[in-house]
């Protein structure tokens, strides 16, 4: 058997001996002996199979901010890791080598080759044992889609809950309501990127469209996962405001107010070389948008800001300053057993940090 070979979860098998993936918004239609878009799910024999269970691309020790989230376990270390394939085909995709890798890669999750030079195969407890050996405080699914490594993700979700890490979820939001369901017992953190709010860059963008995330977003938010929003702002393509306005008032009738969102600033990659990076003046007009329709909480990534900090909303008093130091907490932030207050106004502060983690 091929060493990533696992059966699949959620599909189902049609009369005509093709295959219907449950996990992503996609639900492809497989036929035999084929692989739907992420190229990872494949056909044998009228049923499902995962080509790359347990493969590792990539790995990594992060500060959490990294991810980014800001309010969830600030200041501890995530152990991050991520696999091959995606469902989407984003065209400034920064991880391409990994998400839409050459055809070598492929052709070694299709034979008994392995995958020896392309990546590192792990089962689900060495990966927790990873975690709890680096004193990490969770464990990130990331640098590519996790829906496409659904089986792995779930079967390390459940041992991670098992042996008190928290799972993160760092993805396109793609995922069918059914694939959040059956995950979402074990995942604490969806930390969703929000590419647009509009379906012609989804379409034009991403190879994708918009409703699905938004319909998943609204899942996440339904079963109780914490969430947090990313928007990598392109400029000429996601940066205007209109746009802006609409995305604000959605996440706040739908979320709340204290959801925080990040602004993160394009470098220029992949399919969009020929577009400048984004500059402080956009990000800042951008995050005075959000900030104006009532978002309390609206960050500058991807480059050097005071806006990555965390101000108070009520009195704007610096609480967390992360420009030189990822969750290097100030004076002026006061915790009363699980519950934050500014130390100047006394304004409940959105974090969760357990009295266990000390920030």
């Amino acid at each position: 058997m091929v060493s990533g070979l696992k059966e699949a979860m959620l599909f189902e098998t049609l009369l005509s001996g093709d295959v219907r993936c449950g996990v992503c918004a996609r639900r492809c239609t497989i036929a035999p002996d084929k692989t739907g878009f992420c190229r990872v799910r494949k056909n044998v024999g009228g049923t499902l199979y995962a080509l790359n269970y347990g493969y590792i691309s990539s790995e990594a020790i992060d500060p959490i901010e990294k991810k980014p989230l800001y309010h969830f376990l600030p200041g501890t270390t995530t152990y991050s890791l991520g696999t091959f394939g995606c469902n989407f085909h984003c065209r400034h995709c920064q991880n391409h080598a990994i998400s839409m890798p050459d055809e070598s890669v492929y052709k070694a999750m299709f034979s008994d080759l392995g995958l020896s030079r392309f990546g590192e195969v792990v089962t689900p407890d060495e990966v927790i044992q990873r975690a709890l050996l680096l004193d990490t405080k969770s464990i990130s699914f990331t640098y590519n889609e996790p829906a496409v490594w659904f089986e792995f993700v779930y079967d390390t979700a459940v041992l991670a809950k098992e042996n008190g890490l928290s799972v993160i979820l760092v993805t396109n939001g793609y995922m069918t309501p059914e694939a959040l369901e059956k995950l979402a017992p074990y995942v604490d953190a969806y930390r969703v990127d929000l590419k647009s709010f509009t379906e012609n860059f989804y379409s034009e963008i991403c190879s994708a469209h918009l409703n699905p995330v938004l319909e998943s977003i609204l899942k996440a938010k339904e079963l109780g996962l914490y969430i947090e929003i990313v928007t990598l702002i392109i400029p000429g393509q996601n940066d205007g405001i209109e746009e802006a306005e609409s995305a604000a008032s959605w996440i706040i009738q739908n979320l709340g107010a204290e959801t925080p969102v990040h602004l993160n600033a394009f470098l220029p990659h992949h399919q969009m070389e020929d577009i400048k990076s984004t500059s402080s003046a956009i990000l800042e007009r951008l995050r005075s948008i959000y900030m104006n329709v009532g978002l309390n909480y609206v960050y500058i990534g991807n480059t050097i800001s005071d806006f990555q900090n965390t101000y108070c909303p009520e009195c704007r008093s610096l609480l967390i300053n992360r420009i030189y130091s990822f969750g290097e907490s100030t004076a002026d932030l006061d915790r009363i057993g699980d519950e934050f207050r500014c130390g100047r106004c006394g304004r409940i502060i959105s974090l969760i940090c357990p009295n266990d983690i000390d920030f």
